[in-house]
């Protein structure tokens, strides 16, 4: 794991306003990680949180941009009764961040979500729930379009649903919107911070947990909004970005033999192919990047993460 790092409280500061805000009871079993690079956006998902039903015993936010706006944002917080950590930590990487928040993490349970999510009022209570019924399952929930910019990786199904092996597709497991008991990730171990799959690190932690024993329930009532800030450019950028990081993690299972994986890869090719070849016909120029990004960074990634020899932390 990378990295120095300086923690600081967010002291309280008096504020006749702050005091008169929403409250809540706090759920002494949960903790809230959240990684992030010092963008303001945090803003808006602290303050989600705090609107909620039911609040965490402690907020961790881990910050690689040492941003004083974050900071002001969970000394607001603070202020009004929410305990908060702001913990600074040199180094990049969101799998590196999420990673050095988990370290600090002393209650039962833990959840996560990303700096550009707002949740819904009942997220915790409703996350909480079923940590507690199902201690030794991750969850995940629904994750809506939010913001102005268009947002094609949304999660939304009325039905729950529990996985117990991996998926042909994919495994249903949002990085931004998932809980997990404590001794769920000693036994998975932490998310892997090797940069040839660097936006690929919820899908290969959800595929190790599910060979692991580990099953994953959807539950569609637990809700948060994805807050789309890219512009077009900048979304298609990532997508090549996702899919390049996508097929590492591919190459790292392919090289230890995994067959289920090389019958996977089969079938994401094929998907990908027909997502670019849809996204012409219906002249979805957004749609098309997308599909064409998981074809052409395909081979790229798979030899990238087959000659990687980078395995993830355990935790301390």
């Amino acid at each position: 794991m990378s990295t120095a790092s300086t923690e600081a409280s967010a002291g309280p500061v008096d504020s006749q306003e702050d005091h008169v805000a929403h409250r809540a009871d706090i759920d002494q079993d949960v903790t809230v990680v959240i990684p992030t690079l010092g963008r303001p956006i945090i803003d808006r998902c602290l303050k989600s949180i705090a609107a909620g039903e039911l609040w965490p015993r402690e907020i961790i936010v881990i910050d690689q941009g040492n941003s004083q706006e974050v900071l002001e944002s969970l000394q607001t917080l603070q202020r009004r009764g929410l305990s908060c950590r702001h913990v600074v930590m040199q180094g990049t990487g969101r799998a590196a961040g999420l990673n050095h928040g988990l370290t600090m993490v002393t209650t039962r349970f833990i959840l996560v979500t990303d700096d550009d999510c707002e949740v819904a009022p009942d997220w915790l209570k409703t996350m909480a729930e079923h940590l507690r019924s199902n201690p030794e399952t991750v969850v995940t929930g629904t994750v809506l379009a939010g913001g102005e910019e268009r947002v094609l990786n949304t999660v939304m199904d009325e039905k729950p649903t529990i996985a117990r092996k991996p998926g042909l597709t994919y495994d249903r497991l949002s990085g931004g919107n998932c809980g997990f008991a404590i001794e769920v990730l000693r036994r998975v171990g932490l998310f892997d911070e090797d940069p040839c799959m660097s936006v690929a690190e919820d899908g290969e932690w959800a595929y190790r947990a599910l060979r692991r024993g580990v099953a994953i329930a959807f539950v569609p009532q637990a809700v948060v909004s994805h807050l789309g800030w890219r512009n077009l450019g900048e979304r298609l950028d990532q997508y090549s970005h996702y899919a390049r990081s996508h097929a590492a993690f591919f190459g790292k299972y392919l090289r230890h033999g995994d067959p289920f994986i090389a019958l996977r890869m089969i079938v994401h090719l094929a998907r990908s192919s027909l997502r670019w070849i849809r996204g012409m016909v219906r002249r979805d120029q957004e749609l098309a990047a997308n599909g064409r990004a998981y074809v052409t960074q395909f081979f790229p990634g798979l030899i990238a993460g087959f000659k990687s020899r980078a395995r993830p932390p355990s935790l301390p």
